[in-house]
């Protein structure tokens, strides 16, 4: 992600692996943060989206994270860390309906494999890295709908 030099708001929130009663927290408190701040509808509801798939993947495949929120006049940056077992290929990872999620969490309904897939949707720009048996970092940026990108593409102003 880009060096931000005005930051408006930085928040972080942790996330425990296994804790299903308490997923979509972090969520939660990014989107009532967004709409305390009167950012677009539109762009809450996919920093939204992004943050709960990535908040969700945490919970199932991680033993405990952070999301955190950094909101400038650039745009919106949620970066989720956690520690766990890794991602053997990122690549693969990405195909809708692969997922390594353990049949008890299937069973509750999680772990369609849709998480990464979903938040390469709603995300302006995604990177995502790895190491087995060490965790995870997924950091997505979201710009604000009025801007445009010098390459014609959105961008903040």
């Amino acid at each position: 992600m880009t060096e931000l030099t005005e930051t408006r708001v930085l928040l972080e929130f942790p996330v425990e692996g296994g804790n299903f009663p308490a997923a979509g927290e972090a969520a939660s408190k990014v989107k009532k943060t967004l709409q305390k701040l009167g950012i677009d509808s539109n762009l809450t509801r996919r920093v939204s989206i992004a943050t709960y798939e990535a908040e969700m993947n945490i919970v199932i495949h991680a033993d405990y994270g952070k999301i955190t929120l950094q909101v400038d006049p650039d745009g919106i940056w949620i970066r989720a860390e956690d520690r766990g077992k890794g991602i053997p290929d990122i690549s693969q990872a990405m195909i809708e309906g692969f997922s390594t999620a353990p049949e008890r969490v299937r069973e509750m309904g999680f772990g369609a494999g849709m998480g990464l897939p979903n938040i390469k949707k709603c995300a302006d720009l995604l990177e995502i890295s790895s190491k087995l048996n060490i965790g995870t970092t997924v950091a997505m940026g979201f710009y604000y709908p009025t801007a445009k990108r010098e390459s014609g593409q959105s961008k903040p102003n």
